[in-house]
């Protein structure tokens, strides 16, 4: 936000249980509908109507939500590295269908416990391979390299609140593997197939411009990611795993491009920006390259308002 052109008004938006918003619960059976709530809130008490937004990762799941729920306050959307529109985790195939009917395999029971006890006890040193500093540099970037602000960084991802009712959430034994399904509370179930689909955004009566910016070399949000149960099961990190046919890794770009060609295809505006040996972060780790693609973009839209 910093690098961006004096003619923009830039806000860094906190979701709620992130940041330095106050200690609300999230209620996961609304999916993202708490987060695209507050946004809307946030946007009309500042009085700016229709704005262009920029959601990274499960932020991007946020500005989705808000476009189908409050369309009126959408200008453009970015999303960066987007999570699958049918939820992170425990679904098949281009079209989001559930691997189990009561979506185990996703949700708050999948995280880790030692990296949320990291997380509780605010650890910014890189002495654990679960420590959020080692997860960041290990899982959020492609190419070696220090991220200029750091501390900020860091300080930034530790801004969050930890627990059954917060990051990241509840969950419930299940009977299918690997005997965990998601719960009602906390931001991880909000995006888990249970409680999150994006298949009506295609449908949308009223359709603003999006682009989808992301690496090629991303291990999170990908057709093979390194946070997703099948493909840990797949390399024996997690005993039990049922096989592919049952269980496979989740095609999250597959899923993501399949819902924005039928929006194409219904009228909508869209551009798909790849870009290479760049991971999760692309503003982070590239940030004059992605900044071209962005400002590109924004410029196409602001030459026709």
């Amino acid at each position: 936000m910093l690098a961006m052109p004096d003619e923009f008004y830039c806000l860094a938006v906190d979701l709620r249980g992130y940041g330095d918003t106050e200690e609300k619960i999230i209620d996961a059976t609304r999916g993202a509908r708490d987060w695209s709530d507050d946004l809307a809130e946030l946007v009309q008490a500042l009085g700016l109507g229709a704005v262009h937004w920029v959601g990274w990762s499960a932020g991007a799941a946020a500005i989705m939500q808000l476009c189908m729920d409050h369309g009126a306050l959408v200008r453009s959307l970015t999303l960066i590295a987007p999570i699958s529109p049918f939820g992170f985790g425990g679904t098949r195939g281009e079209v989001g269908e559930p691997c189990f009917d009561d979506y185990a395999g996703s949700g708050a029971g999948v995280v880790g416990k030692e990296f949320i006890e990291q997380i509780r006890l605010k650890d910014k040193t890189q002495d654990l391979p679960v420590s959020p500093l080692s997860v960041i540099y290990e899982n959020y970037i492609f190419k070696p390299q220090k991220f200029a602000r750091e501390k900020e960084l860091l300080e930034g991802s530790l801004k969050q609140s930890v627990g059954e009712q917060q990051y990241p959430g509840d969950f419930e034994v299940s009977a299918n593997w690997p005997y965990v399904s998601p719960g009602v509370y906390g931001p991880i179930n909000a995006v888990s197939a249970r409680h999150y689909n994006m298949s009506a955004f295609a449908d949308l009566p009223v359709k603003p411009p999006v682009i989808w910016i992301h690496g090629d070399q991303d291990v999170i949000v990908s057709n093979h990611s390194n946070s997703d149960m099948a493909v840990l099961g797949a390399e024996g990190l997690v005993a039990g795993w049922p096989g592919a046919v049952c269980f496979p890794p989740q095609a999250m770009i597959d899923q993501m491009r399949f819902l924005m060609q039928a929006y194409c295809r219904k009228g909508g505006i869209f551009e798909e920006s790849v870009m290479a040996d760049i991971g999760h972060s692309p503003f982070i780790e590239a940030q004059s390259e992605f900044l071209s693609i962005f400002l590109a973009f924004l410029s196409s839209i602001l030459s026709e308002d």
